[in-house]
């Protein structure tokens, strides 16, 4: 067998197939799917400091090619994740990486999942950084579209935690090299490319 092991930062995955956050739920719902030891890693949905139960129904709809969905970032929140057995506890003992997506309102509330994670790090590879999340404060703009913000995020982030940081980027940039460069400079150590595009259905 051909060795297909990847190295990101200071975490070895046996291969490079990394499940993308808000695919794969938080694992267990994919257990009888899946062997986990065949994947390199799992990102979680995006935890928050609150728990979200996101849009209202409908929220996903079948298209051409494919479907379009509108979750809104549903999750039960920092404390039942590491608190509650189908969450964090499971996580850690699945046979492959875990990264933890998290995200929030403002620069203060991605610090706070941070060191919270932080704080119980054990089994946890890595936090990915969603950074598409609008913040309030600004009017709405989402941090992951503009260049300081996304630096701001992850240096709050940074200073929360000693666990490998990747940031996952908005393709709603012109340039999202310069956002790239932006977020390593501010302390992530890897780059998630991307995050989820705008798309709309419309029934004639």
């Amino acid at each position: 067998m051909a060795d297909l092991t990847v190295k990101l930062k200071n975490i070895t995955l046996r291969n490079p197939v990394v499940t993308a956050s808000g695919t794969f739920g938080y694992g267990r719902e994919y257990m009888e799917l899946l062997p986990f030891e065949r994947l390199g890693a799992i990102t979680v949905k995006g935890v928050s400091p609150f728990p979200s139960h996101g849009n209202p129904m409908p929220r996903a709809v079948e298209v051409f090619g494919g479907m379009m969905n509108a979750i809104g970032l549903q999750n039960p929140g920092i404390d039942k994740f590491i608190a509650d057995e189908h969450y964090l506890p499971f996580l850690r003992t699945i046979p492959c990486a875990l990264f933890v997506n998290i995200w929030g309102k403002s620069i203060e509330q991605y610090a706070e999942v941070a060191s919270r994670l932080e704080a119980c790090k054990e089994g946890i590879a890595a936090l990915e950084i969603n950074i598409s999340c609008p913040n309030v404060k600004e009017g709405g703009i989402a941090f992951g579209t503009d260049r300081n913000l996304a630096a701001k995020v992850v240096s709050a982030v940074r200073n929360a935690t000693s666990l490998p940081l990747i940031t996952k980027l908005s393709p709603n940039v012109t340039k999202i090299g310069d956002f790239a460069k932006s977020v390593v400079d501010a302390g992530s150590d890897i780059i998630s490319l991307i995050n989820t595009i705008p798309a709309m259905a419309i029934d004639i």
